[in-house]
């Protein structure tokens, strides 16, 4: 047996890193790091990561409408509801009719909800969503090429997925 002492797989013998495994760590690194920010977040100003998110995003564009919201956090409507039900029974967000249609609820922050997130740790949209944003467009379209790669590799996923945010930050 030519392979006798070494690991299936391991041209270098057993401490020889595979390239998936790396980039697995990477993932792992990143998740967890993600994790860590939204739990700190909660721990210092009470609120979860995606309803700090969502008050950063009322705080730059008041007015808002829940559907805005969805699209620029890129999640559920119904999720967002939540979020901001949440947030209203606290204080931090108001919702008010538009006079032109009473249909529509506009919405914004409180001033109790300025102030939470005057004080709340940046970045206020979270560790990923900021990451992103910073990122070279051209970087930025090298990663998604891979995580498409990745998820088509998988198979069988539900795009719905990418519409909920991430367990941690709820």
């Amino acid at each position: 047996m030519a392979n006798k002492g070494k690991k299936a797989g391991h041209a270098n013998g057993p401490e020889a890193e595979l390239p998936h495994l790396d980039t697995l760590k990477k993932l792992r690194i990143v998740i967890r790091a993600a994790q860590r920010h939204s739990a700190w977040i909660e721990k210092q100003c009470g609120v979860a990561g995606a309803q700090l998110w969502l008050m950063q995003e009322l705080e730059e564009m008041p007015g808002l409408r829940v559907g805005e919201i969805a699209d620029r956090m890129a999640i559920h409507q119904t999720t967002v509801s939540n979020l901001l039900d949440a947030l209203e029974k606290r204080g931090l967000v108001v919702k008010t009719r538009d006079p032109e249609d009473q249909r529509a609820v506009k919405l914004a922050l409180s001033d109790e909800g300025r102030k939470l997130l005057e004080s709340a740790p940046k970045p206020a949209r979270g560790l990923l969503p900021e990451a992103l944003r910073q990122m070279e467009p051209e970087q930025l379209a090298l990663l998604d090429r891979g995580l498409q790669e990745l998820l088509n590799s998988i198979g069988m996923l539900d795009d719905s997925y990418g519409l909920q945010p991430m367990p941690f930050t709820m």
